[in-house]
């Protein structure tokens, strides 16, 4: 496996969670990181500990395409190129459909599915010229299997599944493509969940009490950005150990 010295890797929704550990493990192999994030004061701090020279940063709204453009953008003017994109940036409103929370459903869509896709146009062309690249797109195990609660935050993790596996077919060739798929991990991700039910629900399985570390997910992250570009390592599903579905 390769290591990532002075590779330049963009990262969404980097000010927590499998972003933040990704981009601290990234800084640590040598990479430069691309940050982007709505919270600004999340990504200085990050930028601080990971020093100028291995790290700049974006207040970035993925579900913005001239946001996603004005990152990638930034990125190659402080690092001169993209080698790899991290599609990590997504939210978790669970709800059952009887309770129509359609502006939750609407969210989901413009960040989980929108947001995908605007970072991968926000690189395509310019990894397509250089004829080498990486894109690794944050699906879930809800892009596997589908729950009560779970059918639209599913179907947005399901055309993440699909959007991975048709760049793959596209880009064969020139860019390596890897759709990740965690379980229960500790982030932010249940802080999206507004309806109450539906929290109550998921703590009754016993979910919190098994969820792992956002570090392991982050070392998936970094296994497939170590690849030898003549690699794609096209799906990983990661849960704990605990979890059973």
């Amino acid at each position: 496996m390769n290591d990532l010295k002075d590779r330049v890797i963009i990262i969404t929704g980097a000010s927590s969670g499998f972003g933040r550990e990704a981009a601290r493990m990234c800084v640590g192999l040598g990479a430069k990181v691309v940050l982007g994030a709505r919270r600004e004061q999340n990504l200085k701090e990050l930028c601080l500990e990971l020093g100028p020279d291995s790290s700049t940063y974006k207040v970035t709204d993925v579900t913005s395409k001239e946001q996603m453009h004005a990152l990638a953008h930034h990125g190659i003017e402080t690092f001169g190129h993209i080698d790899s994109l991290v599609n990590n940036a997504g939210i978790m409103p669970l709800s059952l459909l009887k309770k129509g929370r359609t502006d939750e459903w609407d969210q989901m869509i413009d960040v989980n599915i929108k947001g995908v896709l605007y970072g991968i146009d926000s690189v395509y062309s310019h990894m397509l010229e250089r004829e080498s690249g990486q894109i690794i797109n944050i699906s879930s195990v809800a892009g596997k299997r589908v729950m009560p609660g779970s059918a639209v935050y599913s179907g947005t993790k399901y055309a993440v599944r699909a959007i991975s596996e048709g760049l793959r077919l596209e880009s064969a060739g020139k860019i390596q493509v890897t759709c990740i798929y965690p379980g229960a991990f500790t982030t932010e991700l249940a802080s999206t969940i507004k309806d109450e039910s539906m929290m109550k629900a998921l703590m009754s399985r016993g979910l919190g009490a098994i969820a792992q570390p956002a570090e392991r997910v982050a070392e998936a992250i970094v296994y497939a950005l170590q690849q030898d570009p003549g690699v794609s390592v096209n799906e990983i599903v990661i849960r704990p150990t605990a979890q059973e579905a």
